[in-house]
């Protein structure tokens, strides 16, 4: 299974429960979206794909490399979030970040690559709404992915980072640092759709429905996830 990395630590948690509950197991594997796609187009084995944009899910149904149009599961959301110890104030609008940048103040921000990471997007996105877009280029550290931003984002070498709102709340990841979550208007929504793809087992089956139950949604929703209700 391909996830994107925004689903990390719920969906551990959700194939952990799935294991529990029906004895089958899913291995998941976590990167960025554009990646993942790119790789299925080149053959690569996956069953299901988890994408953090549902324009890449749109893209490979067209290509005849998905059963169907697949499923909204989710909707993310970015955070600001910086390291304990960090000069850098967390606040949705970001005005404490465009002070400190003026000031000369920010030396490593971090976002996941926006050229095939749909939050590294979305983070790019809320940037130029705020305008300081232009500014961040010479301090722009770019994560692979945005569970990799998030690492260089709370390494102690960055005052910060634009990262995924569910892996700010994972009890991994939330002792390290504070966050506040940027408005959702200042981007392009996150709407995450997972799809089987061609081939995919009774085993993979399984797992795509389990998506839908309680259990898999209430982990979804500790995450910081916005369910959808019938679409």
């Amino acid at each position: 299974m391909a996830a994107a990395s925004d689903l990390q630590f719920a969906v551990t948690e959700i194939a952990a429960a799935f294991t529990a509950e029906t004895g089958m197991q899913v291995r998941p594997s976590f990167g960025s979206t554009g990646n993942f796609a790119r790789q299925i187009r080149e053959g690569a084995p996956f069953q299901i794909f988890m994408a953090a944009d549902e324009r890449f899910i749109a893209e490979l149904h067209a290509d005849g490399l998905t059963r169907d149009e697949g499923d909204l599961y989710a909707l993310g959301r970015v955070v600001i979030m910086v390291p304990n110890g960090s000069p850098l104030t967390p606040d949705a609008e970001l005005n404490n970040l465009a002070e400190m940048l003026t000031e000369g103040r920010i030396t490593h921000f971090a976002i996941a690559n926006p050229d095939h990471a749909p939050y590294g997007m979305r983070a790019m996105e809320s940037l130029m709404t705020r305008g300081i877009w232009d500014d961040l280029q010479p301090v722009i550290v770019l994560g692979e992915n945005v569970s990799q931003a998030a690492q260089f984002a709370l390494s102690g070498n960055a005052e910060g980072g634009i990262i995924a709102y569910s892996l700010a709340l994972a009890p991994e990841v939330a002792p390290c640092g504070t966050f506040a979550l940027i408005p959702e208007d200042w981007h392009e929504p996150l709407r995450q759709r997972m799809a089987l793809l061609n081939g995919a087992g009774e085993v993979a089956e399984a797992f795509y429905a389990f998506m839908a139950e309680p259990a898999a949604r209430e982990i979804m929703e500790r995450y910081g996830f916005v369910l959808p209700e019938g679409e």
